[in-house]
């Protein structure tokens, strides 16, 4: 056999080569900025010191990584979970996947929510309200108060008042209801948000992180409006923007370039 045989590729290994690299890429851009980074060079640095161990032969410690090499795997499912999940989104936003999934009209939704943000926008009050797409969002949808009633501004005006026991959290609208008001949402640890965001606008990156879901807020501190969608968080928007972005995210159309490519900012 010659080298030549012996290094020679098929059509089959660059295309197998290709979609690992596009995997691990795809990977890196869903770790990058997150803690996940570090896990995952520390979890490189254990299988460096595992091969010390094996071409060294030291028998006790090569016993102690073969117990480790019977868990590793259901460690890497919990530890990179999220990642895991965001990965899977993507596959899911595929063109061809969504193509099969019917759009209705939202446009009542879409006049109901802007004039409701409009308004909190000027008497500054805070407000997190999150539109479910095809994600199913029932896990956060339990942690809040049922409602289960269609959506209006005047509604979703008195839910963020401060005086409502319900203000606290986020609405969740899903199929022209508000399923549930007073939802935790998780909380990003991206290192990418600036420090000066609370809780509100991180709780909106967050759910964005894990879901597909389109979520909008109201700075109670400035009144700016904010929206967030993979991961990414766009602040300080006019009222006409935000119909834009509710327009593209309710009905499956894609946000121009010059939308989805805007970086998470700083504004509260």
């Amino acid at each position: 056999m010659t080298f030549f045989e012996i290094i020679s590729f098929g059509v089959r290994d660059v295309i197998e080569i290709a979609l690992v690299a596009y995997i691990l890429y795809q990977l890196y851009r869903l770790m990058r900025g997150t803690i996940a980074v570090q896990i995952a060079l520390g979890l490189a640095a254990l299988f460096l010191i595992q091969l010390v161990v094996e071409i060294a032969n030291m028998t006790v410690l090569s016993t102690v990584f073969s117990y480790f090499n019977q868990v590793f795997v259901l460690a890497v499912i919990i530890i990179f979970q999220p990642e895991i999940r965001r990965l899977l989104l993507l596959l899911g936003k595929n063109p061809i996947v969504r193509r099969f999934v019917s759009t209705t009209d939202q446009s009542e939704i879409i006049d109901e929510t802007v004039t409701a943000v409009e308004t909190m926008s000027k008497r500054k009050i805070g407000a997190l309200i999150a539109f479910q797409r095809s994600t199913g969002l029932r896990n956060y949808v339990e942690t809040g108060k049922a409602l289960q009633a269609e959506v209006s501004s005047d509604l979703l005006i008195t839910l963020f008042h401060g005086q409502n026991p319900l203000h606290d959290g986020a609405a969740i609208v899903n199929d022209r209801r508000i399923e549930a008001a007073r939802c935790i949402l998780p909380v990003s640890t991206s290192m990418k948000l600036s420090p000066q965001l609370g809780l509100r606008h991180r709780a909106a990156v967050g759910l964005t992180e894990q879901t597909d879901a389109f979520v909008v807020v109201v700075s109670e501190e400035t009144g700016n409006i904010s929206v967030s969608r993979d991961g990414a968080l766009i602040s300080n928007i006019t009222p006409e923007e935000l119909r834009t972005y509710l327009t593209n995210a309710l009905t499956n159309t894609s946000a121009s370039a010059s939308q989805s490519s805007l970086p998470a900012t700083a504004a509260a």
